[in-house]
């Protein structure tokens, strides 16, 4: 079970500091690695803490940090903002077997703020995921094929939406930042690869090779 991470020690001024700070800087803000508690705790729930130009500004920033990377999301508390908004966009070409076997398909870019994800049926998938905030690595995560994001858009309306394959899985890896969970939490941690090593040995459509070599997952056909 995952712990239950601690609420946000910003106050709802220090939030607005933050974000002022980040948007008159004039330069792409760095990533903010694990180990920084802002990562480990529940951001707060967006309430109008900053206007809604600050928020659009914000947006356009954390776009242009997530394709800098590059990246496929982008969650607020990994620029150093406890505030519950990711920022989620798939326009990558990728080898057709492996998107065929991953269930990945383009994502347009798309902005969730306070969301929640319950999965759908019982399906699950498990894949190699890495993240910006733990650069140089990668493990297997197993996760539900398919959930139910519900959330709100910019424009304050409640929205929900379903989604499947790897889709599914940025949202969910991104959502759980929001919550101070990060992906080696849910991790098969015997699968735990340095990038050089997973495009050494690792790099395929599926983790059947993983799978056997390092010892994890050992009940799966």
């Amino acid at each position: 079970m995952t712990p239950v991470s601690p609420p946000t020690s910003f106050t709802p001024a220090r939030l607005r500091e933050r974000v002022q700070e980040i948007l008159s800087a004039g330069s792409l803000p760095p990533i903010v690695q694990a180990g920084n508690p802002v990562l480990r705790q529940r951001a707060a729930s967006f309430t109008g803490q900053i206007s809604a130009g600050e928020l659009d500004q914000l947006i356009v920033l954390m776009r242009e940090v997530m394709h800098e990377a590059p990246g496929v999301g982008l969650a607020a508390p990994q620029l150093g903002i406890p505030l519950q908004l990711a920022v989620l966009e798939d326009q990558y070409d990728v080898d057709p077997e492996a998107a065929a076997l991953r269930h990945r398909s383009p994502l347009e870019f798309l902005t969730i703020i306070n969301p929640h994800y319950t999965p759908v049926g019982t399906e699950t998938a498990a894949f190699f995921e890495g993240c910006l905030s733990l650069t140089g690595l990668q493990a297997v995560v197993v996760r539900p094929e398919r959930v139910l994001l519900r959330f709100d858009t910019p424009g304050g309306l409640a929205s929900e939406r379903e989604f499947e394959g790897w889709q599914a899985r940025i949202v969910q890896h991104e959502t759980d930042h929001l919550h101070g969970t990060l992906y080696v939490d849910r991790a098969e941690l015997r699968s735990l690869s340095s990038n050089a090593e997973y495009a050494a040995n690792w790099a395929e459509p599926g983790i059947g090779k993983a799978r056997a070599a390092l010892g994890f997952l050992p009940g799966n056909p």
